[in-house]
């Protein structure tokens, strides 16, 4: 992995992944002083309450009962607790944690907004034929984005939800995976599909519902799956996939899997319950599993200043014992070598990685939401226009001779022309049948749901037009 790494200081450890272990960078814990007037309150002479950090060191046995180890008979402060997570060292003196660190965890990157790569950077080396496809696309991205919104507009599909502002996120990290790389989304990544093959064809299948659907129009516009793709189908349930690909990465575990799984998480889903859960037993269990929180400021309407006083999402990983990084979301090529060292790791130490990607949603949270409402239009232009992940990373192929004017308007003529042929396709396949809704869940039909069919052919007989004419019933 480390000869893939370009830099001028020649290091993959420079790439720094937050850790609770003593082998990685720690910051020490902040030590908030105790009120003298409580000191008086509890009989405690007045002292100065140290700032020195506490001790502690990971310990892997389980299942050992906890004792007092002394280590030293005239010193009563010396005294260790024995746990069977690890040793703790006893104090006299008391102290809290401070709720905030002395300085906000970095966000690494390593291009600038103008593409430009950022002096002593060090990233995974990305070839030229690489590069194109990443940047190709999320120009299919970008325009999908574009004539699938339309498209919902005109009334031609019901639902819609754009990656706008977020491509890089997901095609970087697509690209730093294998196809044997199981992934869990949430429902902002169809980047990743894009990456492994999936076509537009089956995106617009998918978003008009029709009979070349794989989830023959059960579920509503841009809930994608391929089981060819190693893409579990989205659940619009937030986060409820983070748990699931933690039991999944374990089973790649237990199999030896030369593989890991990742799944991704909004900064609204760093609010469930699922999520803490997950991460708990990933560490627990030590599963392969990376954990992308794409972190865009927005979930719907509720700001990430109404969703945690932390320092972020990066460092809840520290508190279940994960190895964490936070990444500009918006650098392709910074997203890439993060996930691919986090792959790296995931598989060849087995443990869970958290990445938080840094972005900002520049679209509406979907076509039922007005997001100039609640947020200043000159923000989402500012990010719109001045730091779109889009345009840096072609500034950054440009500047290596391997992209040009005439490459450009070749690939947004040919992503436009597929796309508009893909839509018009789709909407000539016929819808599945109305038997569908009731099938492959049963080998036989329980009774309640023979009668409910029976009673919706009923229905739709009798109001015909309050049901599509081109379901087959």
């Amino acid at each position: 992995m480390i000869n893939r790494f370009k830099s001028k200081m020649g290091s993959l450890g420079l790439i720094h992944f937050s850790s609770w272990s003593s082998s990685f960078t720690r910051k020490s814990p902040v030590l908030v002083p105790f009120p003298a007037s409580l000191t008086q309150n509890l009989r405690i002479p007045e002292r100065k309450f140290g700032n020195s950090p506490a001790h502690f060191r990971f310990c892997s046995r389980r299942f050992e009962s906890g004792k007092v180890e002394t280590l030293s008979d005239d010193v009563d402060a010396n005294q260790v607790l024995d746990l069977p997570e690890g040793k703790v060292k006893f104090t006299p003196e008391m102290r809290f944690i401070s709720e905030t660190a002395k300085e906000r965890e970095s966000c690494y990157r390593v291009l600038d907004d103008n593409g430009k790569q950022i002096m002593c950077s060090n990233y995974a080396e990305v070839g030229p034929e690489v590069a194109v496809k990443m940047y190709t696309d999320m120009v299919v991205l970008q325009t999908m984005d574009i004539i699938f919104y339309e498209a919902q507009r005109q009334g031609r599909i019901s639902f819609y939800l754009t990656t706008v502002g977020e491509e890089a996120i997901n095609i970087a990290s697509a690209a730093a995976l294998t196809l044997d790389d199981i992934v869990l989304p949430q429902y902002r990544e169809p980047g990743v599909l894009i990456w492994r093959g999936f076509t537009v064809q089956e995106f617009a299948n998918q978003c008009f519902s029709n009979k070349a659907d794989y989830g023959k129009g059960r579920q509503m516009p841009i809930h994608y799956g391929s089981n060819k793709h190693n893409y579990f189908t989205v659940a619009s349930t937030v986060a409820s996939q983070l748990p699931h690909a933690v039991g999944v990465a374990y089973s790649l575990k237990m199999d030896r899997k030369d593989a890991c799984v990742v799944t991704y998480v909004g900064d609204g889903g760093t609010s469930e319950g699922d999520f803490h859960a997950a991460l708990n037993f990933a560490a627990v269990t030590e599963a392969p599993v990376i954990f992308i929180c794409r972190n865009n400021g927005w979930a719907i309407s509720t700001p990430t200043s109404d969703q945690f006083r932390s320092d972020g999402v990066v460092v809840k990983g520290r508190a279940y014992g994960i190895r964490s990084i936070r990444v500009d979301g918006n650098d392709a090529l910074a997203m890439y070598s993060a996930v691919y060292a986090a792959r790296e790791m995931a598989i060849s130490e087995q443990r869970p990685i958290l990445i938080e990607a840094l972005t900002y949603r520049v679209g509406h949270h979907s076509t039922s939401d007005d997001s100039t409402k609640y947020r200043p239009v000159d923000e989402i232009e500012l990010w719109k226009v001045e730091r779109d992940p889009v345009t840096r990373f072609r500034k950054w192929i440009e500047r290596n001779g391997w992209w040009s004017g005439e490459a450009e308007i070749e690939a947004r003529n040919s992503a436009r022309k597929q796309i508009l042929h893909a839509i018009q396709e789709a909407e000539k396949v016929e819808k599945p049948p109305v038997a569908d809704i009731f099938t492959d869940v049963y080998d036989c039909l329980p009774s309640n749901l023979v009668e409910q069919e029976k009673r919706l052919r009923e229905t739709i007989k009798r109001h015909p037009q309050d049901y599509p004419s081109d379901v087959p019933v």
